[in-house]
This record gives structure tokens, sequence and C-alpha cells, in this order.
């Protein structure tokens, strides 16, 4: 190994390390959580595209914890700004850990793409500019993704809590 391949391999497990620390800190602060709700849930933790990933999963079917969720997600949004400020809190770095409840953003993600490869499939026969429903972040992420994945651009227009995405023609 050469020092600079050294260094990145050392780098790389550096950043892995303090991904799964915030995972371990975010699972915690969820357990304290639900305790206080006194909802059943199990915490599984990862680390996706360099960025920590915490899910609560239920056994039992999850509708206790589609009250974490709410409407549109909403309750999902908080709480996963919540366990990043506790995350900020115990490490001092900005988190940009991502958090799912019950499987919501895993099948949103799903159904995202597929609203993103039929926008880019609408903008590639029609030769015009396709404008999506506004979205959160998360969700313009996902499309945007898909959309390139179809080979076409896609970019964000207007202003919170109105952005949405627009997809670009060929």
């Amino acid at each position: 190994m050469t020092e600079g391949t050294t260094a990145a391999a050392a780098e790389g497990a550096d950043t892995l390390t303090r991904l799964e620390q915030e995972g371990e800190i975010a699972a915690d602060y969820l357990e304290g959580l639900l305790d206080i709700a006194d909802l059943d849930g199990d915490i599984d933790m990862d680390v996706e595209a360099d960025r920590a990933s915490v899910s609560i999963i239920s056994d039992t079917g999850g509708r206790d914890l589609q009250k974490l969720v709410g409407r549109d997600g909403e309750v999902l949004e908080a709480l996963q700004e919540l366990t990043r400020l506790a995350v900020h809190r115990e490490t001092g770095d900005r988190s940009r850990l991502m958090l799912d409840i019950a499987e919501y953003r895993a099948q949103k993600r799903t159904e995202l793409s597929e609203l993103g490869a039929k926008a880019a499939a609408e903008a590639k026969s029609s030769g015009k500019p396709v404008n999506l429903d506004p979205m959160t972040p998360f969700e313009r992420k996902v499309v945007h993704d898909a959309v390139k994945a179809a080979g076409l651009r896609s970019e964000s227009e207007g202003e919170e809590p109105q952005r949405f995405v627009v997809v670009l023609p060929a």
C-alpha cells in the first residue's frame, strides 16, 4: 500500500466509525422515546450512502408505530430532526442521519422512484418539462435520482414548503 492509499483507508474507517457512533447515539435516543411513549419497536442501525441510517420496525405490524410517522410523514420528519439534534448534542458534529419508521420511507422511496421514472418518460415523449407536486427534500432527492437513472436532468424550483421537481426533456 502506498502512503496515499493507507491514508484514504484510514479516513474511510474513521468515517465509518463516526457514522456507526451516530447510529448508536440515535438508537439510544429513540429507545428512550419508545419507552416514554410506551410503544414496542426494534431498532435497526446501518450505514447507507455515507450517512447513518436508523429504522424502527415492529413485529406486530407497526400499527402503533404509525403514530410516529404521522400524516404524510410529518411526525417522522420532526423525529428525524430531533434525533439529529440529539446526535449533534453528543458529538458536536452536524448529522445527516436518516430515520425510517415502520418502513414508511422504504415504501415511499419505491413510489417516488416510479413517479420519477414516469415523469422522465413523459418528458422524453412530449419534449416538454414536467412539473411535479411540492415535496420534502427526501422526496425530491429520490425523484432526482430516478430521473438521472432514466438519463434526463431535473431541477428543484420554488421555496419551501412548496419546493417541487421539474423534469427536463433531453
